[in-house]
């Protein structure tokens, strides 16, 4: 087992004393980085970047070459689960994910296998273990997967959706056929984030970005309750250390209370609910990872380091809180103005770690 130089991160995830507020940032390996647009052009197109261990472990460590980041993340998508049951994933040109074949019946859904991580999936824990190897230590690896809910509604609709009318009709008029499918989800996202623990992910984040479009009683039905089922039969210790688990619903600070209860170990936050809220909601339960506005980026590196400021003040003293956009970082961002961001961070964070 390597030593971890820096492992920040995962103490402030297990609500534990740091010196200053972790940092990593949600899409830090991406199309905002020169490096990141060459070796993708290296790759061909995006899966084939994906699927090769040596490239994939090459663009997650180009963001920690340029700024001083407390985490690394696993660079994958949230798609590959759903890819690997057969549906035929493509990208079109400027149009995002797309299926040959969507989830429509419950013949579709009789027919979809759980995805064996280590055979279908071998590539993800080949990147996983190259990555590890590569870090040497450094920080701490992320592993990630998909909600159930959100990749049911790329299976269902067939690609991105604004009104969600396939997947939502299911849910209304099939409500058995959906639970169907996000079990065999739950089942799958379980297994592959236990198979990324075992190859060396040192946390696991679940990315439930389209449950924000959900009602708070189908919320509850059809998102937090498949959360919370994988949640339960995560791996939660691997290498003498523990594992946390962080949850993320994008749109969801009204939830925040009942995600709290899932047994998970810290919650994403977005920038529409204040921190000073959200830690109120969970009253110190779980950590907190978040929230800075994405669009902050766009502005000068003045008024980065005041929002900065005021996230970090939202908080308040005390351990439990890694630093975060609320969302993914925008491709146009000057990379730049990210180190602002970083350097920042831990610049104002440590005042509010001070125990005398």
């Amino acid at each position: 087992m390597t030593e971890l130089k820096n492992d920040r991160f995962l103490r402030a995830l297990l609500r534990q004393p740091v010196d200053r507020t972790p940092i990593w940032v949600m899409r830090q390996a991406g199309r905002y980085l020169p490096e990141y647009r060459a070796t993708r052009e290296k790759a061909g197109d995006f899966m084939s970047l994906c699927k090769n261990a040596d490239l994939a472990c090459e663009v997650t460590l180009q963001p920690l070459e340029r700024f001083d980041l407390d985490a690394a993340i696993l660079f994958s998508d949230i798609l590959t689960i759903p890819d690997a049951m057969g549906l035929g994933l493509y990208f079109a040109k400027g149009e995002g994910p797309h299926f040959e074949r969507p989830v429509r019946s419950a013949a579709d859904i009789d027919r979809l296998p759980v995805p064996d991580p280590e055979d279908e999936l071998g590539y993800v824990m080949n990147a996983v273990r190259t990555i590890r190897t590569a870090l040497d230590g450094r920080v701490p690896l992320i592993g990630f997967s998909g909600s159930p809910w959100t990749l049911a509604t790329y299976m269902v609709e067939g690609s991105g959706s604004k009104d969600f009318a396939q997947v939502k009709r299911m849910l209304f008029d099939e409500p058995r056929l959906m639970h169907a499918l996000l079990d065999k989800l739950a089942q799958s996202v379980t297994s592959y984030l236990n198979a990324q623990v075992a190859a060396g992910a040192q946390a696991v984040m679940v990315f439930d970005t389209w449950g924000g479009s959900l009602t708070p009683r189908d919320y509850k039905e059809f998102s937090l309750r498949y959360m919370s089922q994988i949640v339960s039969g995560l791996t939660r210790e691997n290498d003498g250390r523990k594992v946390p688990v962080i949850l993320f619903t994008k749109n969801g600070g009204q939830w925040l209370a009942d995600m709290a209860g899932s047994g998970c170990d810290a919650l994403g936050v977005d920038w529409t609910t204040d921190l000073a809220v959200a830690r109120a909601m969970v009253n110190d339960r779980v950590a907190l990872q978040g929230n800075m506005d994405p669009s902050v980026l766009y502005a000068s590196p003045e008024r980065i380091r005041d929002e900065v400021k005021q996230v970090l003040a939202s908080y308040g003293n005390g351990t439990g809180h890694v630093f975060n956009l609320g969302h993914g970082i925008h491709q146009a961002v000057d990379p730049d103005n990210v180190k602002v961001l970083v350097d920042a961070v831990h610049e104002f964070s440590a005042p509010f770690h001070r125990t005398t």
